[in-house]
């Protein structure tokens, strides 16, 4: 698949697709290729195939999440704004205080 940079983005593109992908909890990347199909006229089909791994394709090293990566993290980041900070802080002495035993 080839690679194409886009320069020159005004910001107020480069902010609508930054509040697309955080409402979508889509990359960056995955916005602009729908934004491209949908504006070019076509079909968007299933907009995640393209993202599929080939071998020996060096892409997951970039640090992208996977769709369960990324629904595992804002599931924890939700649990973690309905916890109060005393019990964080109660939960953080009381695993401090465990010895590790992994030596």
């Amino acid at each position: 698949m080839p690679d194409i940079v886009v320069r020159h983005i005004d910001e107020q593109m480069a902010e609508r697709i930054k509040t697309l992908a955080r409402e979508r909890r889509w990359s960056i990347n995955e916005v602009i290729l729908h934004a491209l199909r949908y504006g070019l006229g076509l079909s968007a089909g299933d907009v995640f195939s393209e993202l599929l791994l080939q071998p020996g394709d060096i892409a997951h090293l970039t640090g992208a999440w996977d769709a369960e990566e990324q629904a595992a993290f804002q599931e924890a980041l939700a649990a973690l704004a309905q916890a109060s900070p005393s019990s964080l802080i109660n939960a953080a002495q009381r695993q401090a205080s465990v010895p590790d035993e992994s030596f």
